[in-house]
């Protein structure tokens, strides 16, 4: 089975502003393209493109193409279950978008702390074990988002999960945030198959800064800036699968034309890559090192740290709109204050052992994120 997933959350659109506005024509192009180059995985979910994702891949693929000659992975919304009357309710719901009688990948979808002990207490992962044994999916694992300890505590809980998909990139590898690194760790431990979701981190590893992306070009003039992305993650031991969505045939091409033979990073790429993080981190504005000392005692209970990151990271790959939405998920939940409520108190500066102006810089990720 060749590596490369296609990704059904970033599909092209008749309309950039709706999305649920698939262009139903280019997808059908791109599945039957797909398709002929030899890749057969294909990943959707309940909430893509707000839950018409199910339902475009089933007239693209499911109604055009034999169902040996493909993969479909789907996703439980753990999320919008709110007790375990609704894991069958929403699993028949799946099967009926997407026209099929069994999934070949069945997930637990994005499981973290709370979630899993949410989908422990409901039946969640009894549920996808009868599933199994029904023969309804013929394997199944979960999609994750928090600390390697959370992904240890599951994964020694519930051994007998198949798989596990992780976000893992090259740029996240050594965050403590993301723990990709720390997570991919964890799950070779448990001897587990990996399944990578955001290679390119949502895009924004597709447009780098010009020092980094001169490094990838003097090696590699031939591949794309995002390739480099793609076989980081497609190059370690124990992924079996590599998630890329596609919003367009020339990215379908791209992927595939690379991938089609794929040839692990070599030392010298490796060695390349490095420099290209290095060059990354290098352009942070802010060189914050979340020591903490600025937050205690702060009138407003602005996490400086937290969105000095998020600024940081939105200058490293140019990607807006993935930092102010984090940015917006740390501010509704109400325990956290909005960057343009700081009163300029400076007392913040004042406990600062990198001498930041802060309340200057905090001043831009208002402007920033507003």
């Amino acid at each position: 089975m060749k590596k490369l997933g296609f990704g059904l959350m970033r599909l092209p659109l008749l309309d950039a502003s709706d999305v649920t506005a698939i262009d139903e024509a280019q997808l059908c192009r791109m599945v039957d393209a797909f398709l002929e180059q030899g890749f057969t995985y294909f990943d959707t979910a309940y909430p893509y493109h707000k839950q018409t994702s199910e339902g475009a891949i089933r007239k693209a693929l499911v109604e055009r193409h034999p169902r040996e000659s493909y993969l479909l992975a789907d996703k439980m919304p753990t999320f919008l279950v709110k007790g375990p009357e609704d894991y069958p309710k929403f699993f028949q719901e799946q099967l009926e978008r997407c026209g099929v009688e069994y999934f070949d990948y069945y997930l637990l979808h994005t499981l973290g702390r709370d979630l899993y002990g949410k989908t422990k207490e409901y039946g969640g992962f009894d549920f996808v074990r009868k599933l199994k044994a029904e023969g309804k999916i013929r394997h199944m694992g979960f999609s994750f988002h928090d600390t390697a300890e959370v992904l240890d505590q599951i994964l020694t809980e519930q051994p007998d999960m198949e798989f596990v998909q992780l976000q893992i990139n090259y740029i996240d590898w050594d965050s403590e945030r993301v723990q990709s690194g720390k997570c991919y760790e964890v799950a070779r431990k448990h001897g587990k198959p990996i399944i990578v979701m955001e290679p390119i981190r949502g895009g924004a590893l597709a447009s780098l800064p010009g020092e980094a992306e001169a490094l990838m070009k003097q090696c590699q003039p031939g591949l794309s800036v995002p390739s480099w992305a793609v076989r980081f993650a497609a190059s370690l031991d124990g992924v079996m699968m590599v998630l890329s969505g596609m919003g367009s045939m020339e990215q379908l091409q791209d992927n595939t034309g690379y991938m089609k033979e794929f040839s692990p990073l070599s030392e010298e790429e490796k060695a390349v890559l490095e420099k290209v993080v290095e060059a990354i981190q290098n352009s942070v504005a802010i060189p914050c090192t979340s020591c903490r000392y600025c937050v205690d005692g702060c009138p407003e209970n602005i996490p400086i740290p937290e969105y000095f990151s998020l600024y940081n990271r939105m200058e490293q790959t140019r990607d807006k709109g993935a930092e102010k939405e984090k940015y917006e998920e740390m501010v509704k939940d109400g325990k956290h204050g909005k960057a343009s409520g700081c009163i300029g108190c400076r007392q913040c500066e004042e406990h600062c052992p990198q001498h930041i102006e802060v309340v200057q810089w905090i001043g831009k990720v208002a402007e920033v994120f507003a």
